[in-house]
């Protein structure tokens, strides 16, 4: 079974965030419970095809065991089938040790020593879906008629079709983070989709920048104007709403300070934040929407200074009468860290795989598996 235990570490080594091994556990004990053998696949950082021991997945292997309340061994990946015994659990070391995962045609014996670990395969890791590595794609073809996906997996295509294929409308989509170059896909693809888009973050500034409005030394990928241009034109040809932020939280790395839009960014400060009268604006442009799909923070939120905008935006959306489904690293940690995760409808495992979903609607870690 393919999961995703890559999770958070503290510099101690030991697991900050634990949610990703806790929503595999369905699928796990649901094998178990039907007296199988199980073998656990799954990568931790990016090592590189390089032992790093840094990335060793013993962690893992220790919280799954007291979650289970048995053993979970930690084996190498070429151990060899007939030693695992029936009913055991298993947990492959970082499978990223071995340059075969991520680059299967350097080592094709790679994905030959996991396809003998077992009769069945299972994909529950939806977060490496958009990956054609060893392990999520590769070793399906060696269980023709047997490969399938796991709860996770399942539960995340379930409420991501809502976007993909029939949202119920209005449908918003509040898209941040850094990088407008990582989403302009999803954002040309969420134009024929949504009724409306709230851009925020990093990637609002090629946006404001567009729209006349100074931007100071804020985050901003020049090579996408042209591309920013013509996704704007496409908004407005779909009568689809854009709002962009209204006011700004600005800083020169000595003082931080709001300034309108209208003023803009003066030069050698720079944007870190929506401010108060953007989330206002916000507020009331979402409070009609059916469907609502976060994606990305709204500032710098690693530093609590600007991190305000993302928080108040994850507390409007928990307290929205609408169908909201977050992902992506930072929204979910803003999330967890406010203690919302019950409040909203999904809370997606997936980063770069659920924004190519969007995008694309299919992806090859789900393409490889059975078609039933």
């Amino acid at each position: 079974m393919r999961v995703d235990f890559n999770v958070p570490l503290k510099d101690d080594g030991t697991i900050r965030d634990d949610t990703r091994i806790l929503m595999a556990l369905p699928s796990i004990e649901y094998v178990l419970s039907h007296g199988a053998s199980l073998v656990l696949m799954s990568h931790l950082g990016r090592p590189k095809g390089e032992v790093n021991m840094a990335l060793s997945l013993a962690p893992c292997a220790n919280r799954l065991s007291e979650l289970l309340g048995r053993k979970v061994k930690l084996i190498d990946p070429y151990f060899e089938a007939e030693n695992v015994r029936a009913g055991e659990v298993v947990l492959l070391e970082n499978l990223r040790f071995h340059k075969g995962e991520e680059k299967p045609d350097r080592d094709p014996s790679f994905v030959n020593s996991l396809a003998k670990l077992g009769d069945i395969y299972v994909n529950d890791a939806f977060g490496t879906a958009h990956r054609s590595h060893a392990s999520t794609t590769l070793v399906a073809r060696h269980f023709p008629g047997k490969s399938g996906m796991g709860f996770l997996m399942e539960k995340e295509l379930s409420f991501l079709s809502q976007i993909v294929d029939v949202p119920e409308r209005p449908f918003f989509a509040v898209l941040g983070g850094a990088k407008i170059d990582s989403k302009i896909g999803v954002l040309s693809s969420l134009v024929r989709k949504v009724d409306a888009l709230l851009i925020g973050g990093g990637m609002a500034f090629t946006f404001l920048k567009l729209r006349g409005v100074a931007i100071g030394e804020s985050l901003h990928d020049e090579t996408m104007v042209e591309r920013g241009r013509a996704f704007l034109k496409e908004c407005e040809e779909r009568s689809v709403q854009v709002f962009l932020p209204k006011d700004i939280v600005i800083t020169n790395s000595r003082e931080n300070r709001v300034v309108s839009d209208k003023e803009g960014v003066p030069p050698t400060w720079k944007g870190v934040d929506i401010g108060p009268r953007t989330l206002k604006e916000w507020k009331r442009g979402l409070s009609g929407a059916k469907t609502v799909f976060w994606n990305g923070p709204m500032g710098v939120f690693e530093v609590a200074a600007f991190a305000e905008g993302t928080q108040h935006l994850a507390h409007e959306l928990a307290a929205l009468s609408a169908s909201v489904i977050v992902g992506g690293g930072d929204s979910v940690a803003a999330v967890n860290a406010l203690h919302l995760e019950n409040r909203f409808a999904h809370i997606s495992t997936g980063g770069g795989a659920l924004l190519e979903y969007i995008e694309y609607g299919k992806l090859p870690g789900i393409e490889a598996l059975t078609d039933r």
